[in-house]
């Protein structure tokens, strides 16, 4: 029975990997929230290979308490862990980094550091916790979402300064993830980054303002891809699309940084 675990599984795209992978009974499904009392989609999906547990991945202890868990109930195993946890966005993120105001540098500061704890410390705690489980898996993989906003080719072909605080934290989750590839290389164990795309996981109607901004950012992306559309893919169909990558999975993949088609076309 493959085992899996997801963080961040309590909406959008987290939500949605435990959906498609627990859609097999053969499949045994760990989704992994803050607070499950308030991750109700999860647990209306009531299926009995749906297990939810409780950490934050900034909580070393909850994160060693819920590996602890799942290897109690998978026989010490696990087959695929998939990184989706991370902290997006924030009342900053239409600022670039010369646009902070004068005078509140420190503000600056701790956007950084919040997302570096996140995004980058918090999947390295994650990663951690699970080893010894998955050293022991059939599968071996370990699947961390990035964002193609770590590109550096697209941020200066988009001519896209803001969001700069979670796409460098992104980018260096990319090497983070060609570290342990070639850490763990010998072992057989899998690392691969993936961007899910442009994802639409509004759970409720945009604002006019984050429409006008969901605009400028279409017109800033096709200036990278004049070819995009400029329509955001469904959670569906972008987990449907990473799980078929993650299904190509060879070791010659391991560290590698690609899109949900699998290469580098981001958009």
């Amino acid at each position: 029975m493959p085992s899996y675990v997801i963080t961040g599984a309590s909406r959008g795209i987290g939500l949605e990997f435990v959906r498609q992978l627990s859609a097999s009974a053969d499949n045994q499904v760990f989704g992994i929230v803050r607070n499950p009392a308030t991750a109700t989609k999860l647990t209306a999906l009531g299926r009995q290979n749906v297990h939810v547990l409780q950490a934050d991945i900034v909580d070393v202890e909850a994160l060693k308490s819920a590996a602890a868990e799942v290897g109690r109930m998978t026989g010490g195993a696990l087959d695929v862990l998939i990184n989706n946890a991370a902290l997006v966005g924030g009342d900053n993120q239409s600022l670039t980094l010369s646009t902070y105001p004068e005078g509140q540098e420190s503000v600056l500061a701790d956007d950084l550091r919040q997302n570096f704890e996140v995004n980058v410390i918090g999947v390295i705690n994650t990663i951690n916790a699970f080893l010894p489980l998955l050293r022991k898996g059939n599968l071996k993989q370990v699947i961390t979402l990035s964002t193609g906003l770590a590109d550096t080719k697209v941020i200066l072909d988009a001519s896209f300064p803001v969001h700069a605080p979670y796409s460098i934290t992104k980018a260096a989750l990319n090497m983070v993830v060609a570290k342990y590839a070639a850490e763990f290389k010998k072992e057989g164990l899998i690392f691969l980054a993936i961007s899910p795309g442009v994802v639409n996981t509004a759970e409720k109607p945009p604002s006019p303002e984050q429409i006008e901004g969901y605009k400028w950012m279409v017109a800033r992306f096709q200036e990278a891809a004049p070819t995009w559309d400029g329509q955001a893919l469904s959670p569906e169909v972008s987990v449907k699309m990473m799980l078929d990558v993650v299904a190509n999975l060879s070791e010659k993949n391991s560290g590698a940084f690609v899109s949900q088609y699998g290469n580098q076309k981001w958009l």
